[in-house]
Parts: structure tokens; C-alpha cells; sequence
């Protein structure tokens, strides 16, 4: 069976043909997530106009945050719905929240990875691992803490050099934040489980919920569904 969802119809940014072909998940990247990203938005959008202005509203990094930050609040309990890695829903369960250090989430994370989960970085388009569509059925999982993420199933090109879902895999599994950096609001996502950092919610996404749930593969472990 395909479980790749159809493409929409209206492309939501940049078409795929022209992807660029390599896949430096685990490379350098300290260039592309460190880009001057706010200079370069109101450049291209004077020069192309508003609608790349949209497609490129995610290429800007999520709110600033100090050293390891990212959702270190306490580490009392919250509630997840669990998955088993063949895809099967194991119901909701209440769970200590994940709270590391800096030094030990710079332990069990590459830095790039660190810098997308823990300062809210982002990566550069069409750079990731997973923009594309995997070829088999699979899970997402947080990077961070094996949280279940998102479902293959949800996935489609959106042609913005991320991975795009239409819906998470459980909405308790992920927690949203309104984002008011860079003088513009948007929706931040990040792990329930470990306030990692994941990417931004827009609202141009396909039916059947509209939404466009822009990750960061980096913050993304997939894990291939084996069928029974």
C-alpha cells in the first residue's frame, strides 16, 4: 500500500523539481543554520514579492533562547499518548517530562541537532534528511526523547524543504507556543515530552486539516513499520 498522501494542489512554495540532491544530515552545519536569515527574507521578498515571503516565514529561527533552554521547565509529570515502533497506539500515559542539563543534552546530541532542539534553531531548506517523503511507512520520533511525533501516513511535499504533516501523530504529543519573534507571530512546536524544539504550525497545509506542520529533520528520528 502507498502511504504517501497526495501532493495539494497549490504548491506552498518552491516547486520540487531543482531539490537539491545531497544529504548532509549529520554534516557541518553551522553555515546554513547560522544564516542571516531576517536579512535575506526582506531582501527576497522586495525583490519576488510577498508570495515568497510566506514560503520563506519558517526559514527565520524560532524565539531566542539561553544556553540549553528549550522547555527545561519542571520535571514534573505529562500526559502522551504511546505508540509501539510497528505503529500500534498504546493509549495515553502520564510520564516524567525529560530534563537534561546543557552538558548532558550536548552528551547524546550532535550540535546541530543540540542547536535545533535546545536554541531553537532552524535548518536550511532542502538540507534535512526527511524532506522528501520516505518510500516506506514509518514514525517520527523526537530526537531528544523517543517521544512519537508524527506519522508517515501525514506526510506530503509541500515544496518548502521541510518536512510537512498534516497533523501530529497525537495531539498530546506535541505542545505549541506562540512565537513573537521577529516581528511576526507564529506557531512554535515543541516535544511535550522534552520541550525540544521542533519547527512551526502554519495554516496552509491540505484537507483534512488545512494545517502545514513544518518540521526541522534534525529534531527527527523516522523509524520504518515493518508490516505484520
Amino acid at each position: 500500500m502507498d502511504y504517501r498522501p497526495t501532493e495539494p494542489a497549490a504548491a506552498l512554495g518552491r516547486p520540487i523539481a531543482g531539490v537539491r540532491k545531497s544529504d548532509p544530515q549529520e554534516s557541518d552545519m553551522s553555515h546554513s543554520i547560522n544564516h542571516p536569515r531576517r536579512r535575506f527574507l526582506i531582501g527576497a521578498s522586495a525583490v519576488f514579492g510577498t508570495g515568497l515571503l510566506v514560503g520563506l516565514t519558517r526559514w527565520l529561527p524560532a524565539r531566542a533562547a539561553s544556553d540549553g533552554a528549550a522547555g527545561t521547565r519542571d520535571s514534573g509529570p505529562v500526559t502522551i499518548v504511546a505508540f509501539d515502533d510497528h505503529g500500534k497506539r498504546l493509549g495515553r500515559r502520564t510520564v516524567q517530562r525529560v530534563v537534561k542539563t546543557p552538558a548532558q543534552w550536548r552528551a547524546v546530541l550532535t550540535p546541530a541537532q543540540y542547536h535545533i532542539l535546545r536554541e531553537h534553531g532552524t535548518e536550511q531548506p532542502f538540507s534535512g534528511r526527511y524532506y522528501n517523503t520516505p518510500a516506506q511507512h514509518g514514525l517520527y520520533r523526537c530526537q531528544g526523547c523517543d517521544n512519537a511525533l508524527y506519522d508517515s501516513a501525514t506526510q506530503f511535499h509541500s515544496g518548502t524543504g521541510w518536512p510537512s504533516f498534516y497533523q501530529p501523530i497525537a495531539p498530546e504529543n506535541v505542545t505549541e507556543h506562540v512565537d513573537h519573534s521577529f516581528g511576526m507571530t507564529r506557531t512554535e512546536i515543541s516535544c511535550t515530552r522534552c520541550g525540544g524544539h521542533l519547527g512551526h504550525k502554519f495554516h496552509d497545509g491540505p484537507k483534512p486539516t488545512g494545517l502545514r506542520y513544518c518540521m526541522d529533520s534534525l529534531a527527527l528520528r523516522f523509524v520504518p513499520i515493518t508490516p505484520a
